[in-house]
């Protein structure tokens, strides 16, 4: 789904109110998930339960607000599957990744609406989301698992905290990208807007996708 246009003033819409929506709610569950869900995995962090109101809380809003985040991640999903499709450019963008980590960007190959490195960040989200799914659902409901099938609750226990480390590495790595690395990143999912210099500069397929415009060379 892409909704973009070029708007008043030189400036482009990146992202629809509807896209940013459902952003904003996948941040503030995940971010609630993280705090409440580290005071249950281990003592050390205890303290937070009392900042969300209590261990019995925590523990009574954990399960109900992570279908909140996977419902976001899975709406998320269907605004952004075909963007996120990986192509013949961004395998281009990966063999360049030395010269994007040493900020060289005139070496990179152009990138369309997202560069490689958002796409696998975006599906490490997705199926890590659908990884705790699954194995929140069976701490969740552990009651109603027949004793023959109690491997399912080893695993749970084993792999849920795991797909939270993965998914926490990709959550640091898109707020620290977004914030200190890509100037106007994090400015563009709460506006929705990008200057057609941000858009030349960072995803130059995508611009000229949307205006028609070859980007300008350097």
């Amino acid at each position: 789904m892409e909704e973009a246009r070029v708007l008043p003033g030189g400036r482009i819409l990146r992202y629809t109110f509807k896209e940013r929506f459902v952003h904003s709610i996948a941040g503030i569950s995940y971010v609630y998930l993280l705090l409440n869900g580290l005071a249950l995995w281990s003592p050390v962090f205890w303290w937070m339960a009392a900042l969300l109101g209590g261990g019995p809380v925590a523990r009574l809003t954990h399960p109900w607000v992570g279908l909140v985040f996977f419902a976001s991640v899975l709406w998320m999903y269907r605004l952004w599957d075909k963007d996120m499709r990986i192509t013949d450019e961004d395998r281009a963008w990966n063999k360049a990744l030395g010269h994007y980590v040493r900020h060289e960007d005139e070496s990179m190959p152009p990138a369309g609406r997202f560069n490689a490195g958002q796409k696998y960040l975006f599906w490490i989200m997705f199926w890590g989301g659908v990884v705790l799914l699954l194995t929140g659902l069976v701490l969740w409901f552990t009651e109603y698992i027949p004793w023959s099938l109690r491997f399912l609750r080893y695993i749970s226990v084993l792999v849920h905290p795991i797909a939270f480390l993965v998914t926490l590495a990709g959550f640091i790595i898109h707020v620290y990208m977004g914030t200190a690395v890509v100037r106007g990143g994090f400015t563009s999912v709460i506006r929705g807007e990008v200057t057609e210099a941000w858009a030349k500069a960072h995803h130059p397929l995508w611009f000229k996708r949307i205006t028609g415009n070859a980007p300008s060379k350097k």
